[in-house]
């Protein structure tokens, strides 16, 4: 099973620019990096050739809405740290996200 993306989250998340118009969007996932402090707040997500790419919020060195790759995501792995998922996030309005 992957690691950051499973089959009851991939058919939970919305395709990809649908909640495009949605003043506060869905949050479906979130993912964490302890070694940084990066966190991905996951809205949408679908199929991208291979990949899959999501679109949300992250709060990294700046805040900002954007896309980012499962890939991308799989590949960080500093000083045996890794990219997580909080197990326990449940769907949350933006608003009601905390960073």
């Amino acid at each position: 099973m992957p690691r950051l993306l499973d089959d009851a989250l991939r058919s939970a998340l919305p395709k990809l620019r649908e909640q495009a118009d949605v003043p506060d969007p869905i949050v479906f996932a979130r993912f964490f990096f302890t070694a940084s402090g990066w966190t991905w707040f996951v809205t949408e997500g679908g199929p991208e050739g291979d990949d899959f790419l999501f679109y949300g919020h992250v709060a990294g060195f700046e805040r900002e809405w954007g896309y980012f790759a499962l890939s991308e995501l799989e590949e960080v792995e500093v000083s045996g740290f890794r990219v997580e998922r909080d197990i326990y996030f449940e769907p949350v309005p933006f608003s009601k996200c905390h960073f």
